[in-house]
């Protein structure tokens, strides 16, 4: 049995690696491994006659917030017509220990992290709106459930008039539910998909329901789970040193330019950056890798390795 779900897997990721590049909303999968922490490339499209910012983001597997942090004075409605835009599908891997799933809310992304087959698949989420924050936890999937019933919390009841809504278009949590070992909390598919990419939840994470069956089919009870809330990411490439910068959305970091900073000196980065790249990037948020300097000759291994493993 052991067998067979890991040939499902390998089948899965490969599956998912082959249709990069295919304008299909597919998740993104990619190859990692040590000293590896930037996946992805940055692309480009035309925008179509009648096609929506939200269209665009789903089509490419992305939230709205990542085009909408690119272009925030676009129309997301009526984008101008023939315009050509960039599209943000390039990625630094979270400080994590990239083993298992790893969702990072000021992202608004969930990575799946397969080191057996030493593939990541990534996916854009909707996440607790503000006063219903997805918390910070780790723990295991402790549970999968096909067409689940949702059970409306006592909170909520009075608000929607119901105590429970059975499977069906109008169920919010949609086909598919995985559940996590903190009490309440699940990855579940949703009947409202322009809400990926926005705080939108209370408190449970959300995946376009394309997204929420591949990684049904891929996740398995017991696989271990973390969210964290880390807004600005560190990563190496080919000697340069990126960061990729997103929103503190749930306002938690009193001081970005301070928080970055630390992080720098924590990673002996500190010497190698140009403040003033920094400093653009921090003002900027885009949630896209920015070079902000080069290794110094020598450092790019020890470099990658330090931040993987952060």
């Amino acid at each position: 049995m052991v067998f067979i779900h890991m040939f499902k897997i390998v089948i899965f990721a490969l599956s998912i690696f082959t249709a990069i590049g295919c304008r299909t909303g597919i998740a993104a999968g990619f190859s990692y491994g040590t000293g590896k922490t930037i996946v992805g490339c940055m692309r480009h499209h035309t925008i179509a006659p009648k096609e929506t910012l939200l269209d665009i983001a789903r089509n490419f597997g992305l939230g709205f917030n990542e085009i909408q942090l690119l272009y925030p004075e676009m129309d997301p409605w009526i984008p101008e017509s023939g315009r050509c835009i960039d599209i943000p599908t390039r990625w630094i891997l979270p400080p994590t220990q990239h083993h298992g799933v790893v969702v990072n809310l000021p992202e608004l992304r969930l990575y799946h992290f397969l080191p057996k087959v030493g593939m990541v698949t990534t996916f854009p989420i909707g996440i607790g709106d503000v006063g219903w924050e997805t918390p910070v936890a780790t723990g295991r999937i402790n549970h999968r459930k096909l067409n689940p019933e949702w059970v409306v919390p006592k909170s909520l009841r009075q608000k929607y008039g119901f105590i429970s809504i059975p499977p069906g278009p109008d169920n919010p949590l949609g086909k598919y539910w995985v559940g996590l070992s903190l009490d309440g909390y699940g990855i579940h598919g949703t009947n409202s998909p322009w809400g990926i990419g926005r705080l939108v939840s209370h408190g449970c994470i959300r995946l376009y329901p394309e997204h929420i069956e591949l990684f049904f089919e891929e996740i398995c009870v017991g696989t271990p789970f973390e969210i964290i809330y880390e807004p600005v990411k560190i990563g190496v490439q080919d000697g340069k040193l990126f960061i990729e910068v997103h929103p503190d959305i749930y306002g938690r970091i009193p001081d970005m330019t301070a928080h970055i900073m630390s992080r720098l000196k924590e990673l002996c980065l500190w010497s190698d950056i140009s403040f003033g790249a920094v400093r653009s990037a921090l003002k900027k948020q885009s949630g896209v890798p920015v070079c902000v300097g080069f290794l110094k000759k020598g450092g790019d291994a020890s470099i990658n390795r330090e931040v993987s493993d952060s």
